[in-house]
């Protein structure tokens, strides 16, 4: 079909390709890993997959329900797996210091900030770095994360104009500029291979028929995310000390797995994201491991109690368990794998 090559090449869209040869800002290569088992689950259907490698992910949520310690739990796993990599990170909070990243375990040298205060310099910049990145030979490129931390806190140029005016019209554009930047990004990030993860902030929606939660920003980070990951929380104590939080992960929006499914994930303060958590659950759901009264029987028949096995799971989860629980999170997540359940008429 070499007409239809000449045709695709002619019409000068960079992105445009036979099919069989792949659609370049559509197909999903390769996954990141999460740093969190079950969140690579919920996110691609496999425990060791986890961010689509070219794609956007938004993680949205409340106020203070973690979404920084999140990306940061990703940005370090992402650095650790990839000794060559690096993050451009996107911050617009100015909540971001250099110990705060150097206490997660993150190596500073290889993450650079990226002040940014309107939705345009966002735009402008990270287009930049895709654009540098896309320059080098592709045998050449190091593995590179995106992150903006947050959409929600970024504000227009025309809202910065108006303010120094002591203008205080709220700015209807907001939403089309943010729309028309995610547009462009979208393409480079497909064609770069390149993931972005993007915080937002979500909203009660008011005046709705069932509590329901709307992420801020418009429909643009809506469209152009492949993921979006509504968060919330609870605290996990010891004793009486918060050492950090359970945070409850629903997949709002996918295009890989299926959607309005939950996972919990354990988030501490000095460790980050729990790799292992939220594994036991799955287990229990498919029959790999067995309630039984207070305990849980292992499949040699052994009884434990749940507490112990998250505490040391490298102990309980076997490779052969590992292997189970992958098959378990391709049916449980994935779409075209889940069983049909036959209802009786009678």
């Amino acid at each position: 079909m070499d007409f239809l090559k000449d045709i695709a090449k002619q019409a000068g869209n960079e992105y445009a390709g036979l099919v069989a040869d792949g659609v370049e800002a559509g197909d999903v290569s390769s996954f990141i890993d999460t740093g969190s088992y079950i969140f690579n689950a919920l996110l691609s259907g496999s425990i060791y997959g986890g961010l689509p490698s070219n794609k956007i992910t938004a993680i949205a949520g409340e106020s203070a329900t973690g979404k920084t310690y999140f990306v940061m739990g990703m940005v370090k796993n992402f650095l650790d797996a990839n000794p060559d990599a690096g993050v451009i990170y996107f911050e617009s909070e100015s909540a971001i210091t250099k110990q705060m990243v150097v206490e997660r375990g993150i190596d500073p040298n290889r993450m650079v900030m990226f002040p940014v205060t309107t939705v345009q310099e966002f735009r402008t910049q990270s287009l930049k770095v895709l654009d540098k990145y896309l320059e080098q030979n592709e045998e050449d490129r190091k593995p590179i994360l995106l992150c903006l931390d947050s959409l929600g806190m970024l504000s227009t140029t025309k809202e910065v104009e108006d303010t120094a005016d002591g203008k205080e019209t709220r700015d209807m554009t907001r939403a089309q500029v943010l729309k028309a930047a995610f547009r462009v990004l979208t393409l480079k990030l497909g064609r770069a291979k390149v993931p972005m993860v993007v915080t937002n902030h979500t909203y009660d929606v008011v005046g709705s028929m069932f509590p329901q939660k709307e992420m801020g920003g418009g429909s643009g980070l809506k469209y152009a995310a492949s993921s979006i990951i509504y968060l919330s929380k609870k605290k996990e104590k010891d004793g009486t000390e918060v050492v950090g939080n359970i945070v409850h992960c629903k997949n709002h929006k996918s295009r890989i797995t299926v959607e309005n499914k939950m996972v919990d994930v354990r988030l501490t303060y000095d460790k980050g994201l729990d790799k292992y958590y939220g594994l036991l659950d799955l287990a229990l759901k498919y029959d790999i491991f067995k309630n039984v009264s207070t305990r849980i029987e292992l499949p040699d028949g052994s009884k434990t109690f749940g507490k112990t096995i998250n505490n040391n799971p490298e102990k309980f989860f076997t490779e052969d368990i590992m292997k189970q629980l992958d098959e378990c999170a391709e049916k449980e997540y994935k779409y075209g794998n889940r069983e049909e359940v036959q209802v009786s008429s009678e």
